[in-house]
């Protein structure tokens, strides 16, 4: 490996290059999570999708159909049930033989960028046994501090 040539870093130089880390995805990109693994080519994901379309989940086919000419990724999904959620899709693209994308250099964005923290954010999981997993960037205990830290000020500044 090339990197076992490379000097050490100073652990000073590795608390700012995570700090300088941290304020990116924290402030920039306001991420709250680091998506850590890799893919197992399970295709877990390419099932049982929901769909979000504005702040809801698309619950009527025939919106869904409207919605079509507008994102060509929904060209690449078949209905294949409802629930109380919305509904159900599957990609077109999987290969249940190998479990791989049939596009996968050509695949949609969001298929690039999968797991979204929005997965989080809306109340769902990951599928189970997928090789990422999301860790939190900053810790509760860091957050509630600033809370704590907030609340107190306010209150002296109020008295």
């Amino acid at each position: 490996m090339i990197f076992k040539f490379l000097p050490k870093i100073s652990p000073g130089l590795q608390k700012f290059t995570k700090t300088v880390k941290d304020f990116w995805h924290l402030k920039i990109l306001r991420r709250k999570y680091y998506r850590i693994g890799k893919c197992n080519c399970c295709g877990r994901c390419c099932k049982n999708i929901y769909v979000k379309h504005g702040k809801a989940f698309i619950s009527d086919e025939k919106l869904f159909n409207r919605l079509k000419p507008l994102h060509p990724f929904y060209f690449d999904l078949e209905i294949i049930g409802k629930d109380e959620v919305g509904l159900l899709f599957a990609c077109k693209n999987l290969d249940e033989t190998t479990k791989m994308c049939k596009i996968h250099k050509k695949r949609a964005k969001i298929c690039r960028d999968y797991p979204m923290e929005e997965i989080l954010k809306m109340g769902g999981t990951l599928a189970e046994g997928c090789g990422y997993r999301f860790e939190p960037i900053e810790k509760f205990s860091d957050v509630l501090n600033k809370s704590a830290k907030k609340a107190r000020i306010k209150t002296k500044n109020e008295a």
